[in-house]
């Protein structure tokens, strides 16, 4: 009698697929998840790498470079450039000579790869607690939102890596959103600084802005704005609270 064997990141014969989702949830990166697609092609080492070349790239894009050697990225990320070639030949981007990758062709090419090209993009201002707590939460790629790139005016905070982004001044929010093609915007600075950041957004054609601070924005016609006052709803949840308590 033969035995029915199992195919890659297929069935055991209940029904029930367990390689596959194995496969993803240790491709999982800080700055999201992989398609199973990508996974099952170039293997979960490969794809891990990719979204931290992602990330770089969308940096010197910002910064306004239009060419990139697979040196340069392998020196950024302590790896030697064999490696890098091997990792970027999955996108079938074709690297020139003396000149190296069309920067913006490899992000295109490295978010069609992962499956990421049909999502939202979206920039963040101001990497504070709250921020880096959003720049960390898994489930927005679930919604179709990724956030590309996060800003602050920070000194100290500005090269870190924080959740997978680098994180940048805050003068290169609107070339970064620009270049990228970013529409979308979350707030997540000081009060102080609300109302200018998010002039700043609409400059860099944001059309829409996400707003955890508690300041209400005077924003143009035509922009866009959800705000998030945490202050607000604990408010209603301690009176709703305590009138539970008193009864």
């Amino acid at each position: 009698m033969k035995q029915r064997s199992k195919s890659r990141g297929g069935s055991d014969g209940g029904g029930r697929v367990d390689l596959g989702e194995s496969q993803l949830r240790s491709a999982a990166t800080p700055a999201g998840t992989p398609s199973l697609e990508a996974v099952q092609k170039a293997g979960i080492a490969c794809v891990k790498r990719l979204p931290a070349y992602l990330q770089m790239l969308r940096v010197l894009q910002g910064e306004g470079h239009e060419y990139v050697s697979g040196t340069v990225l392998a020196g950024t990320h302590s790896l030697e450039p064999v490696i890098v070639r091997k990792d970027l030949a999955v996108t079938g981007i074709a690297g020139k000579a003396r000149l190296g990758f069309r920067v913006g062709e490899l992000i295109a090419g490295i978010e069609r790869f992962l499956g990421w090209n049909s999502q939202t993009k979206a920039v963040l201002a101001g990497v504070g607690n709250l921020g880096a707590a959003l720049l960390g939460y898994g489930g927005f790629e679930n919604l179709g939102l990724r956030i590309a790139g996060a800003f602050d005016r920070d000194p100290s905070k500005i090269g870190r890596w924080v959740q997978g982004r680098k994180v940048q001044p805050i003068e290169r929010l609107v070339s970064f959103a620009r270049h990228g093609g970013i529409t979308l915007g979350i707030l997540t600075v000081p009060a102080s600084a609300a109302q200018e950041t998010a002039e700043l957004m609409v400059r860099a054609g944001i059309r829409g802005i996400w707003n955890f601070t508690p300041v209400r924005l005077s924003l143009p016609e035509g922009i866009i704005a959800q705000k998030e006052d945490l202050a607000e709803g604990l408010a209603v949840l301690s009176r709703r609270l305590r009138g539970r308590t008193s009864s």
